[in-house]
């Protein structure tokens, strides 16, 4: 099968968004348990970003992205469960190009109440709200969460899936704007800027605080975080949007009553077809039962991913944002 129009963005060195170039790039046959996709859309997430500044090492030259969703054209020895024609999605690596070759293992079918931009809009995103709600420390009915960035790409699922759950949502986001969208998301309160969070916090909950704390913000929330929290509280950390986190002492656990840290990474829990079927199974039905949305706040030419990335580093984006080959 000939591919005269295929490209990818590749780096050859880590840095800027002026990094990322566009080559032309065949597509690789696939072998034993592999499947060969043309792309429909491709997800762009932020550890897109870590990836490309460096903050996260890989092998170079590099070609970014870490979801996709498009038609399957050719499949390699062993593959049953998707053929050539199958609309599916799919997490895995370098994304960002007009064709994916990747593990079948990684690849759902898709039902037919999903779209193919809707499913590379929400699968990643939507499997670690999963993780973070589900699979670490099940969110329960009456309890409460703090949110932080709740109208971005994870927040957006995480608002809606949290009281879905019947929790209470206490949302901190940057602006009066953000404020509004995490309200319509369903957030029962809303702090609006990063000063004296934890001391709001607390007066939200009569000073107990909260039970869970979803974080994605990284080096200037992490103490906000750790302060908000009830004793025994749990401190979930799962993105460094303003930098990698400072380390934290044990100590400080133990300081805020016994509290519990954890830095999960998706994988970790979408490593067996079972656990991936799980997830998006699971993804899948929330969202044709309209309790969440695959919410596409920017769409990009592939060609221009760059931009992308710049728009997604301003934090101007709200929503999931994608790249159309």
């Amino acid at each position: 099968m000939t591919h005269p129009n295929s490209y990818a963005i590749r780096m050859h060195e880590t840095g800027g968004p002026d990094v990322l170039k566009v080559e032309a790039l065949a597509p690789r046959e696939p072998g034993p348990g592999e499947v060969l996709v043309r792309q429909t859309a491709v997800g762009v997430n932020f550890i897109d970003t870590y990836h490309r500044t460096g903050l996260y090492k890989l092998p170079l030259p590099f070609v970014p992205g870490s979801e996709g969703a498009g038609i399957v054209e050719d499949v390699g020895e062993g593959v049953e469960h998707v053929g050539p024609g199958d609309r599916v999605a799919y997490t895995g690596r370098s994304t960002y190009a007009t064709h994916y070759t990747g593990p079948a293992a990684g690849v759902v079918p898709l039902p037919a109440g999903i779209s193919d931009e809707e499913a590379a809009a929400i699968l990643l995103k939507g499997m670690t709200a999963w993780m973070l709600l589900e699979e670490i420390r099940p969110l329960q009915k009456d309890e409460t969460a703090l949110v932080w960035a709740p109208v971005g790409g994870v927040g957006s699922l995480l608002t809606p899936w949290a009281k879905h759950i019947g929790a209470r949502v206490i949302a901190v986001t940057s602006s009066a704007a953000k404020a509004e969208r995490a309200k319509a998301l369903g957030a029962d309160d809303v702090v609006t800027g990063y000063d004296n969070v934890a001391q709001k916090v607390r007066e939200l909950t009569g000073g107990k605080g909260v039970d869970v704390v979803y974080d994605s913000v990284g080096r200037i929330s992490a103490e906000a975080s750790l302060a908000s929290l009830r004793p025994r509280g749990w401190f979930i950390t799962y993105g460094n949007a303003s930098g990698a986190a400072d380390p934290i002492a044990p100590g400080r656990l133990a300081a805020g009553g016994s509290l519990v840290m954890t830095r999960p990474t998706l994988f970790n829990f979408t490593d067996t077809p079972a656990s991936l079927a799980r997830a998006s199974k699971r993804l899948f039905s929330l969202v044709e039962k309209g309790v969440l949305n695959a919410d596409i706040g920017q769409r990009f030419a592939l060609k221009d991913a760059a931009e992308a990335h710049r728009a997604l580093e301003s934090g101007t984006t709200t929503g999931a944002t994608l790249l159309i080959p």
